[in-house]
């Protein structure tokens, strides 16, 4: 089963309800992979510490272009949707960085000038401890394209019981390509009218490629009365609240938080797995 812990912003806590489900379902004797697909700022390995047994290459295929048979006709640039190559002064100009890997240059080209070439854009991290297994994305400096380091990532561990994806914060295109083909979705907000507006747009995304979701609060307080009315004008369950507390940061700052979690909130995690293994049991029959 592969569990998707997303946001709709940055510092809600899905990191923290990740690494805690991981644990508390590698308790379980369960063959457990986390997978940490916010490859622009991964965090996940701050926390577990494995030592890295396995580095592989992310690479793309990019556009090589022999100028010793380009005619300068210009095909290339107009196919780009995303000016990766121009002409200047009569001689092609191309972008790296900005190409999206679409191929069509080099279909494109009359002359047969422009061929594919590898270019490296991230670093896959690989490790396991027990029946723990990581895998993670490193996005090299300067890169903006995260999708197909994402996708490489997500390759890892398929045999595992449990996937738990640890997604980027947003809506944008690297979150929907972390949580797609999840078999449930994991909603993490905090209740602040930021947390609430960009929850609606996690639960739009959600709806949007038709996976099964629900919501946990994290920092939980009197104002999860905003989160509340929304889940419920929606019809989304709330499947757990984790409160706010100063000890869990404080841990969480060191790179320890998991046996506060485990020690404090037992219960709450308890009630978040059991309602994902009744789904997993609706989902398997």
């Amino acid at each position: 089963m592969q569990i998707a812990v997303a946001s709709g912003k940055g510092g809600t806590g899905k990191t923290t309800i990740a690494l805690s489900l991981a644990y508390f379902f590698k308790e379980k004797n369960l063959k457990v992979a986390i997978l940490d697909c916010d490859v622009e700022e991964p965090n996940v390995n701050l926390f577990l510490n494995l030592k890295i047994q396995e580095e592989k290459s992310c690479n793309v295929m990019v556009p090589y272009i022999d100028k010793s048979l380009c005619s300068a006709c210009g095909e290339c640039e107009r196919i780009c949707q995303f000016s990766a190559i121009v002409l200047v002064k009569g001689k092609p100009l191309f972008f790296p960085e900005m190409c999206h890997s679409c191929g069509g240059c080099t279909l494109i080209c009359p002359e047969k000038a422009i061929k594919e070439i590898a270019r490296e854009t991230a670093k896959i991290e690989i490790s396991q401890k027990d029946n723990l297994f990581f895998a993670g994305g490193k996005l090299n400096i300067g890169e903006a394209m995260s999708p197909p380091v994402i996708r490489q990532v997500k390759e890892n561990f398929i045999d595992a019981d449990i996937r738990i994806i640890d997604s980027p914060p947003g809506t944008s295109c690297p979150v929907i390509e972390s949580v797609r083909e999840a078999n449930f979705l994991i909603l993490v907000t905090e209740p602040t009218l930021f947390g609430l507006n960009d929850l609606s747009l996690a639960i739009e995304m959600a709806r949007a490629l038709k996976i099964p979701s629900a919501v946990v609060i994290n920092k939980s307080s009197k104002s999860d009365y905003l989160i509340k009315d929304l889940c419920k004008q929606v019809n989304i369950p709330i499947i757990g609240a984790i409160p706010e507390d100063r000890e869990i940061a404080e841990n969480y700052s060191k790179g320890e938080f998991i046996s506060v979690v485990k020690e404090k909130y037992n219960a709450q995690f308890k009630e978040i797995i059991n309602h994902i293994k009744n789904f997993r049991r609706i989902y398997n029959s």
